[in-house]
């Protein structure tokens, strides 16, 4: 008997019994389902991750003050080394492509009678190109804004949102930072939120000298950002500048550095590292369920055949070999599992959807995960039907032909 035959003997056997044959796949059906959710849930975060930090900016280092894992903090304290003299000198090493200082505060903006409460960053014109952002109204400031120390302002588009009527372009509007007159010069682009949780659309971007010389009143800078031409030129970038650092900050021998360069690759890398172990975690247990369902598609086997002990026992006798009888009810298990497992593929996408939707979470579909979790509930039809099958080629005819029920 070839395997059409026995693929039509095995789809009539599941048509025989309905209700038995559907309790069985649904074991399976839940297995594969829960195994693409949970694969599915794992691979949304680790590409929610990977995306926000690949919306940092490409090829970035980032140096901060202080020697700690903090952009502040060092290892003696609140410590503030990072100057714009410091960024220039980085900007001169070899495979730098954009050098960007950032200084923040926190903010109370006004216009008219509104009032929010917000971050004013101080940056410069070449965040654009780390960051990839865009100008949805109006423009960025200059770098003559820069030297200038000028009182414009980019906002956010959240800030725009709680300051000005809707539908009311902001460009040309006067606002009040912390008590000082700002020119708004345009809005930004909505970016959503960053990798922390917080909105990046809630910020006012000022020259980083307004901010050191009218609203701080210092000479320092908390970060700065460091594009490299290529992502091959991180580790080299990476040394150069604190060699530099070390340098302008005379520090010698064993001190302590008073700033910390953190490399992103190296953050992304362990973020997918943590995320992978996440999924697997969650496929495995995930695939507890599929185990269940391959030991009830065996239990019910072994009961079909006890009942088809006589139908057995009269195939052998009219000429059918241990291997057609074995393959017979091999291929049936393995239809229980096909059949199920496409039934649970369609409920697995389903489910991830609706738990994108429901609970916000990121689900990220791909098709290893469906060819892993239908590959592995074939390879559960296959190992739990074996020895059911086994069983029912090993009946003697003369014996299974006397069986009675």
């Amino acid at each position: 008997m070839n395997f059409i035959n026995n693929f039509e003997v095995a789809l009539n056997g599941i048509k025989a019994n309905k209700m038995r044959s559907s309790l069985t796949m649904l074991g399976i059906i839940i297995g594969v389902a829960a195994v693409i959710i949970m694969i599915s849930v794992g691979q949304g975060a680790s590409k929610k991750i990977s995306d926000q930090i690949s919306s940092m900016g490409s090829n970035l280092l980032m140096v901060f003050s202080g020697a700690g894992t903090g952009p502040v903090r060092g290892a003696s304290g609140n410590v503030n080394t990072l100057t714009l003299e410091d960024a220039e000198a980085i900007a001169d090493l070899n495979m730098v492509s954009n050098v960007v200082p950032e200084l923040s505060t926190s903010a109370t903006v006004t216009y008219d009678n509104q009032t929010w409460t917000s971050t004013a960053d101080g940056t410069t014109p070449e965040m654009l190109s780390i960051k990839k952002w865009s100008v949805s109204l109006g423009s960025f400031f200059t770098k003559e804004d820069i030297t200038g120390a000028s009182m414009v302002a980019v906002i956010g588009n959240t800030v725009a949102e709680n300051l000005f009527p809707t539908g009311f372009n902001p460009v040309g509007s006067t606002i009040r930072i912390n008590k000082l007159a700002f020119t708004v010069v345009g809005v930004l682009a909505s970016k959503g939120a960053a990798m922390a949780g917080q909105d990046q659309d809630d910020v006012i971007y000022v020259p980083v000298s307004t901010v050191q010389k009218r609203m701080m009143g210092v000479n320092y800078v908390r970060t700065i950002n460091v594009q490299t031409a290529t992502e091959d030129s991180m580790t080299y970038v990476q040394s150069s500048i604190e060699t530099l650092l070390r340098e302008r900050h005379r520090i010698s021998g064993d001190k302590t550095d008073d700033f910390n360069v953190r490399n992103l690759t190296s953050v992304l890398e362990a973020a997918q590292t943590t995320t992978g172990v996440m999924t697997l975690l969650l496929a495995s247990v995930a695939a507890v369920s599929l185990l269940v369902g391959g030991i009830g598609i065996m239990n019910i086997m072994l009961v079909s055949v006890t009942e088809r002990t006589r139908e057995i026992g009269l195939r052998m006798a009219v000429g059918a070999t241990e291997s057609n009888i074995r393959n017979q009810f091999l291929v049936e298990a393995l239809v229980l599992c096909m059949v199920g497992g496409i039934i649970g593929i369609i409920t697995g996408v389903i489910g991830a959807k609706i738990i994108s939707q429901v609970s916000g979470w990121s689900t990220y579909i791909t098709m290893s995960s469906i060819l892993l979790s239908t590959g592995f509930s074939v390879a559960i039809g296959a190992f739990f039907g074996y020895y059911p099958a086994k069983k029912a080629a090993g009946l003697d005819p003369i014996v299974a032909l006397r069986f009675e029920k």
